[in-house]
Formats: structure tokens, sequence, C-alpha cells
């Protein structure tokens, strides 16, 4: 399942927190509104039920006033009730006079040939009146309501038993009437509480999304903190963040400063021993220059891996591609001029790179110097970017090929490698490629050798994109 309001995102997962909300206010709404239909219908159903006694009860009392004894001693009807539907045959409502002995019994024209069976009572109680109510079959497979009651009538030697009935079917009709009325309204009323509750998430999580967004500016290199108002709950979260985030800025411009300031301590020691040894010519000065410049290369190279190390991870990096790209591709094109190296450079304006513009600049333009140097006349770097996401996060690849010789499928591994050189008359230290690899496996990204269609190498450098 999945539901979109205006930007918001609400799955089927179970540990959103969209849904979380939803559901259970839903859930417990449902509930309500399940248990006050039956609560409404319960009383319904009880109100329609005593009145419906009432009335039978009025029209009991109206048969007996209406009922006497002539000169004879014979049960007479003085006049007729006022209800029509006792002279229609079954039509549902009835009355019966029945003197409790074996005489004739009195019966209203809506009985016809039929009775009211009274030993249907069976232990119904009668109340301070004398009246009692209980069901019982009726004719045309109706079901009756009836109440019953003894009199004692003036001048008559035997107790009178004055029946009234009406068929429940009515009652149950006004019923289901009800019921079903009851159920459109707690649908209708359910429905917009539902959205009611959609529209509550979707202001009461705004601020969540606020945030969400201002964490993509940040990523995306756009902004440097979170920025704005936010409620009482939220806003102790935000500054929790923009702490971290300050604190990470220091944390890397203290680590910085030390591998500038390790830098510059090494640096007049490593000239001071190759000025020594320039002033002691031999093979003993010759050692020392040598040692000298592995220690710069060495000093060098972990320097730099330090410093990737402290910005690879870092919130906000975000370098334009294209641009980086088109300046190393004019630069490596001039430097390569007198060898006639064509430099071709396909990249998309929109394309970021999620990192340190120097660190790009150091990929690409190794690759693009070592394509330059092996190829016969052509060079083309294409950057483009990844449908499927890589490690969680968007991703783009530069391939970097050539028109060159190429380089065996068995020795591109040690092409790779710190120091790995397949060609001595190159100029070079074999450090180009390896570095490559280092600073893209900080970016979470690789670095693969392959045949070119071009006949030569083909580089291809995946790294982490910058979103938004």
């Amino acid at each position: 399942m999945r539901f979109d309001l205006s930007a918001m995102r609400l799955t089927g997962r179970s540990d959103s927190l969209a849904f979380r909300l939803v559901a259970g206010a839903a859930l417990w709404s449902s509930i309500a509104l399940l248990v006050g239909g039956i609560l409404l219908s319960s009383i319904f159903r009880q109100s329609v039920e005593r009145s419906f006694d009432a009335r039978l009860e009025v029209l009991l009392g109206s048969l007996i006033a209406t009922t006497d004894v002539d000169e004879e001693g014979a049960i007479t009807r003085t006049r007729n009730l006022n209800e029509t539907r006792f002279d229609f045959a079954y039509s549902g409502w009835y009355w019966q006079i029945a003197p409790l002995a074996e005489r004739l019994a009195t019966r209203s024209r809506s009985l016809f040939d039929q009775s009211i069976d009274l030993s249907r009572a069976g232990d119904a109680t009668r109340d301070i009146s004398g009246a009692r109510f209980f069901d019982a079959p009726g004719p045309d497979e109706q079901s009756l309501r009836v109440i019953e009651r003894r009199v004692q009538l003036p001048g008559y030697d035997v107790p009178v038993s004055f029946v009234v009935a009406g068929d429940k079917g009515e009652m149950e009709d006004d019923i289901s009437s009800f019921n079903g009325t009851v159920f459109v309204a707690m649908t209708l009323l359910g429905l917009g509480i539902l959205v009611a509750l959609l529209i509550q998430v979707r202001f009461g999580l705004r601020p969540l999304e606020r945030v969400r967004h201002a964490l993509t500016q940040i990523r995306s290199g756009k902004a440097t903190k979170l920025d704005g108002n936010f409620p009482t709950e939220i806003a102790p979260l935000a500054e929790e963040i923009n702490s971290l985030l300050e604190g990470n800025r220091e944390v890397l411009e203290r680590a910085r400063t030390h591998v500038g300031n390790l830098a510059h301590a090494l640096k007049t020691p490593l000239s001071v021993l190759t000025n020594e040894a320039r002033t002691h010519p031999g093979e003993f000065g010759d050692h020392v220059s040598r040692a000298a410049v592995n220690m710069r290369e060495q000093i060098d190279h972990h320097l730099a891996r330090a410093r990737m190390a402290a910005s690879a991870n870092v919130f906000g990096a975000h370098t334009p591609v294209a641009h980086a790209l088109v300046r190393l591709g004019r630069a490596l094109e001039r430097i390569y001029a007198e060898g006639g190296i064509k430099v071709t450079i396909n990249c998309p304006n929109d394309l970021g790179f999620r990192g340190e513009a120097q660190d790009l600049e150091e990929m690409a333009g190794n690759l693009l110097d070592n394509a330059c140097k092996w190829a016969s006349s052509h060079v083309v770097l294409n950057a483009t970017r990844l449908d499927e996401p890589r490690r969680g996060r968007p991703a783009f690849r530069i391939t970097v090929e050539d028109d060159g010789p190429g380089v065996p499928e068995d020795s591109r591994k040690a092409a790779l490698k710190r120091g790995g050189r397949l060609d001595e008359t190159k100029p070079g230290s074999g450090l180009g490629l390896s570095i490559v690899t280092e600073i893209a496996e900080l970016y979470g990204g690789e670095l693969t050798l392959v045949d070119s269609p071009m006949g030569g190498l083909r580089a291809e450098l995946t790294l982490p994109a910058a979103s938004g």
C-alpha cells in the first residue's frame, strides 16, 4: 500500500511513523464507532420495544373500557376501537376476549377464524396492573407481541381474559431502518475521521519533512546547517544536529591544520638532507638523495591519505563535475599538444560529486594523464549518472579510454598497485592509479580497468553523486 497526500509519503511499512499514527488512531476510532453504533442500536431497540408495548397497553385499556355485560349476561362491545386494522383479516393487529370458562370467545375481524395461543405465555410475569407481555405465533406465520390481562367484569360470573396483539415485523422494520441509517452515518463519520487523521498527520509531521529536506540540502552542499523555526519538540534535535555538524567541521579543520603543520615541519629537514647529500658526491650522497626522495614521496602519500580520510565523509561537500573535468581536459590537451593528443570531455552540466573538488581533480587528472601518456591520438572521458544507487546512495561513473596499445588483462592488477609501472620508458612514479584507487575507496567508490572499444585501455571510476 502506498498513499501520497501533498508530498506526504505514507507507506505500508510498520516502522513508518506516519503509518503507526494513522493505523493506531484508525483502529481505536473504528472500535469506538463500532461500539457506539451497537450501543445506539441497542438503545433504539429498547425504546421502540417500550413504545410498542405502551401502544399495546393503551389499546388493551381501550378494549376493556369499551366492553360491557348486557342484561342477559353476555359480553358485548359498546363501540369499536380507533384502529381500522382490527377489521382487516390477518392485518397483524388483533384483539381477543375470552372468558376463563368453557364459553365462546369474542375476537376481532382481523383474526378471522384464528385465535391467539395464550399457552405461549409460559412463565411471563404480570405487572402491578395484572398485565403480562409475551411473544406468540400468529396467523400467516406472523410473530406477535401480545399483552394479556384478566379482568372481572361487573355482572359477569367468571374472570375474562383480554388480549391485544401486534405484528412485531413493524417494530423490526423500524429497527432495521434505523440500523441502516446508523451504519451509513458511522461509515461516513469514519471516513471523515480518517481524512482528518491524514491531514493531522500531514500537518504534524511537516517539521520532520523540513528536517529531511534541510539534511538533503546539507548533503548536497547547498547548506551548512539546519535553518528555520522548528516546533518545541523538534528544536532540540535541530540544535543537536547543528552542533554535531559544527563539531565535525571543527575536527576537520584541526585535522587539516595538523596535516599542514606536519608537512611544514618535515619539509625543512628533508630539504637539509637533500642539500647535504649534494655536497657529498659519491655513493654515500647518492644513497642519501634517493632515501630523501623516497621519504618525501612516502610523506606526501600518507599526508594526502590523511587529508582525504578527514574530508571524504564530510557533510555538505559538493563539487560540480563538468566544470572540473573540462578544465582538466583543456590543461592536459595543452600539455600533450606536441604529441597530437586530442582530449574529448562529455559530461552533463547538472552532475555533482559528493566530495571535495581537489579529490575529484586528482582522480580524474591521474586517469587523464595516464591515458594521454599511452594514447596514439585520442582520449575520451564520459561522465554519466547511474540509474541504480551504490551502497544505498546515488552514484555516477567516469570512464576514460584511449586508442593506445592497452594493458593485458593479467597485468591490470599490478598497474593498480602502489609503485606498479608496466613500462619504465614512460615518465612517472607508478603512484597515479594507486592514488585514484585509494581516494575512490575512501569515498565508497571503485576503479576498474577493462578493454576499450577504441583499442586501448578503459578506466571506469565509480563515485558517489551529490543529490538535489
